[in-house]
């Protein structure tokens, strides 16, 4: 007979072994954020998604995130330090955080990422972004008609393509509805610092904006306009829907979940792959919020055209359209192609103001 020390002694290190196999079966999951979770905007939905990974697989993944993760050399450490902390899928979520998982996805094969955003791919590297351009059409059309000083205000985070192409559609949108509409641009070098998005708010209040659009994260243009009266603004990334009915008229929101969780899944069952996504209204990617405090011809046309480029029926660039020198760029009917809207470094005719090299 065994001593009952002993045998006490291989049940205890069955049960350890069983947890460590347990814990090991795991799938560990990592997010990258630019920003603070409780920003309100950008970060904050992509955290939704984290919370939807979690809820919708339960015990069979971890979680774990690094927030206000800054673009550059900071970031490649915290890179590092998940995928050393054994994370399976590392998602890092803002366009500076390229390079750096780049560098990192090259020192751990074994070990899947995604970079929100950008461009750069490899076997263990996707990418993936949003046509957020899309929702800019829907919000710009809305801006012009609300507009009574024709003076709209954009807050633009960096001079990249991703948010040019906001502002382009924006504009073309609001001019097709209201051919005297002007945009005046505050670039906030930021993607969320909220004494700066203020002071951009209140800038562009003092040049007579009555509108204001964003790229940039916070609520802080939305508090500014609150505080300033007769001025209307929209939800950025999230809903922001504190700020309802008005000065928030309607949002552009990033949806990220069902995003997750599919590349989660396959992650589980083998198949991942290295992909490059980019999906917007149709695919439910971008969604735009609830439409409020604007007369009911407002909003049943900005529906309209959102229900029309869900549909694939309208396309956000399509010419006639020049560029901002008079250049022609696209011929009556014809559509952008996405290697352009990609790439995308010009304003388009109307606009006003030099383009930041």
């Amino acid at each position: 007979m065994r001593p009952i020390k002993t045998i006490a002694a291989g049940i205890a290190l069955a049960v350890g072994l069983g947890g460590a196999a347990l814990a090991a079966d795991k799938t560990k999951v990592g997010f990258i954020y630019v920003g603070p979770i409780g920003d309100g905007g950008y970060t904050y939905q992509h955290d939704q998604g984290r919370l939807a990974v979690e809820k919708h697989f339960g015990d069979k993944v971890e979680t774990v995130y690094q927030e206000s993760v800054p673009e550059g050399a900071d970031a490649e450490r915290a890179i590092t330090q998940m995928a050393l902390n054994g994370a399976d899928l590392i998602f890092t979520t803002s366009f500076g955080f390229m390079d750096p998982t780049v560098a990192v996805a090259k020192k751990f094969p074994n070990v899947k990422f995604e970079h929100a955003t950008g461009f750069k791919r490899a076997d263990n590297l996707g990418t993936y972004s949003a046509r957020f351009y899309e929702g800019r059409t829907v919000i710009g059309t809305i801006a012009g008609r609300m507009t009574k000083t024709n003076k709209i205000g954009y807050i633009g985070a960096y001079p990249i393509p991703e948010v040019i192409r906001g502002i382009n559609a924006a504009f073309i949108a609001a001019r097709k509805v209201n051919p005297d509409v002007e945009f005046n641009i505050v670039w906030a070098y930021t993607w969320f610092d909220p004494a700066k998005e203020a002071d951009a708010a209140k800038a562009l209040l003092e040049q007579g904006a009555d509108v204001i659009l964003q790229h940039t994260d916070s609520t802080a243009p939305s508090a500014a306009a609150e505080k300033a009266g007769n001025v209307i603004t929209f939800g950025q990334a999230s809903d922001m829907a504190e700020y309802k009915p008005r000065p928030r008229v309607s949002s552009i929101i990033d949806n990220w979940a069902p995003y997750y969780i599919e590349r989660v899944q396959a992650v589980m069952d083998g198949t991942w792959k290295s992909d490059d996504t980019w999906s917007g209204i149709g695919a439910g990617m971008v969604e735009i919020g609830e439409i409020t405090g604007v007369p009911d011809d407002v909003k049943k046309e900005a529906e309209g055209i959102r229900d029309q480029i869900a549909a694939g029926t309208l396309h956000p660039f399509t010419g006639p359209l020049n560029k901002q020198d008079g250049t022609p760029w696209l011929a009556a009917g014809e559509t952008a192609d996405d290697g352009t809207l990609l790439g995308m470094n010009f304003y388009v005719e109307g606009i006003k103001g030099e383009l930041p090299k």
